[in-house]
């Protein structure tokens, strides 16, 4: 069997919607359920849902042969898995936030808050700035408003939650797209069925992407 670890969440939601592009995997993932596992052993897969932060790990130890997680997971972990796909799903970006001050000149930032403590570091070195970080685990956005941080390093999809707070973006870090990662022992040992199922979700993607064309032109 082919296992395959999906991130919980927004990435799962977007994988559903990709797999029913497919032929084989289309109506394997239940997210109406409660469960957690989801196989099909006509096709030779199992899917999981998981934290996003231990796709990595799942994938990292053999427990699953693939992993679908974002961007910002791989970049903060430095795992050794191969990342093989963009799917192209679930973009966002990291950026440095903090209050404005409506002079249009980014201030002088001393301390950070983040969730992302490694890609906020790696960062501010390629800049060769001193900052102070701040690992948070939740309301990222309440650090520079209570004085916790002078700026914030986080995910923003709309930048919604950042105006309602009074945040404004100071500069972009980098895009971030959900990815497929693989299991470096997998890859030599399932390498027919890792490609049989990378192609499916492949051959997925652009046929979501034509179908949103098509709608946009009609």
């Amino acid at each position: 069997m082919l296992k395959i670890a999906v991130a919980k969440g927004r990435i799962a939601e977007k994988v559903s919607e990709l797999l029913l592009y497919t032929s084989d995997y289309r109506d394997i993932i239940d997210l109406n359920s409660r469960k957690l596992v989801f196989a099909d052993k006509a096709n030779g897969v199992v899917f999981f849902l998981v934290k996003p932060s231990d796709v990595p790990v799942y994938v990292g130890s053999g427990a699953a042969d693939i992993g679908i997680v974002g961007k910002d997971v791989l970049m903060e972990t430095k795992d050794s898995a191969y990342e093989i796909m963009d799917l192209k799903v679930c973009r966002c970006r990291v950026v440095l936030a903090g209050p404005s001050d409506k002079s249009g000149v980014r201030p002088i930032v001393r301390k950070v808050a983040t969730k992302y403590p490694r890609i906020a570091s790696e960062y501010f070195n390629r800049k060769s700035e001193s900052v102070e970080i701040i690992k948070l685990d939740g309301s990222i956005e309440l650090a520079p408003i209570v004085g916790l941080s002078d700026a914030i390093v986080d995910i923003v999809e709309t930048g919604n939650t950042l105006r309602e707070n009074g945040l404004i973006v100071y500069e972009d870090i980098c895009d971030i797209t959900a990815r497929m990662i693989v299991n470096r022992v997998s890859y030599k040992m399932k390498n027919k069925s890792i490609n049989i199922f990378a192609s499916a979700v492949s051959e997925a993607i652009e046929g979501g992407e034509a179908n949103a064309q098509s709608v946009v032109m009609g």
